[in-house]
C-alpha cells in the first residue's frame, strides 16, 4: 500500500507541474486575444482671419479616409460640420449640418463634386461664411461677408 501511495506521490508532482504549464498558457492565450488597439487620432486645426471677399489657401484632407471637418467664426458666432471623403484625383463628398441662423432651423448639406467654389458648409451665423470645394484634392474657407471675420477649422480623420 506504501508503494502504491508513493509512486502516486512520484506522478502528481510532475502532473500538477504540466497541469500549472497549461493553465499559465491559456490564460496568457486568452488576455493576448483580448487586448485592444485604441490609435489616436490625427488633427489639423487651421485658424483663418479673412477679408471681406477673400478665400483661404488649400487644405488637402486625408486620403480615402472618412474626416470631420467642424469650423466655426469666433467674430460673430455660428459652427457647422461635416464628414468628409476625399477621393484624390476624383471628387470630395460630404454629409453634415451647416451653421444655425437666426428663427430657420439647422439644415443637413450634401454633396460630392471637383467644382471649384461649390458650397460644403455654413460656419458662421449669417451664412455668409463657407468651406468650400477648391479642387478635386482640395478645400478652402471663403468669406462673403461684408466685413472681416475670423475663426477655426478642424480636420480630423
Amino acid at each position: 500500500m506504501k508503494a502504491i501511495k508513493l509512486r502516486i506521490q512520484k506522478f502528481s508532482r510532475p502532473l500538477v507541474i504540466l497541469l500549472a504549464s497549461a493553465v499559465v498558457i491559456i490564460t496568457s492565450m486568452v488576455v493576448a486575444n483580448a487586448t485592444q488597439t485604441i490609435t489616436t487620432p490625427n488633427a489639423a486645426s487651421i485658424s483663418y482671419n479673412l477679408a471681406s471677399g477673400a478665400t483661404s489657401a488649400a487644405i488637402t484632407p486625408a486620403a480615402s479616409k472618412p474626416v470631420l471637418v467642424m469650423g466655426c467664426c469666433a467674430t460673430e458666432g455660428g459652427v457647422g460640420h461635416v464628414s468628409l471623403l476625399r477621393l484624390p484625383g476624383t471628387l470630395i463628398e460630404w454629409v453634415g449640418l451647416e451653421g444655425f441662423s437666426g428663427p430657420s432651423t439647422t439644415t443637413t448639406t450634401a454633396g460630392g463634386t471637383k467644382m471649384p467654389g461649390t458650397h460644403i458648409v455654413w460656419i458662421n451665423f449669417d451664412h455668409d461664411v463657407d468651406i468650400q470645394v477648391a479642387s478635386a484634392d482640395t478645400i478652402q474657407i471663403h468669406n462673403a461677408h461684408s466685413a472681416t471675420l475670423a475663426g477655426n477649422v478642424t480636420l480630423i480623420w
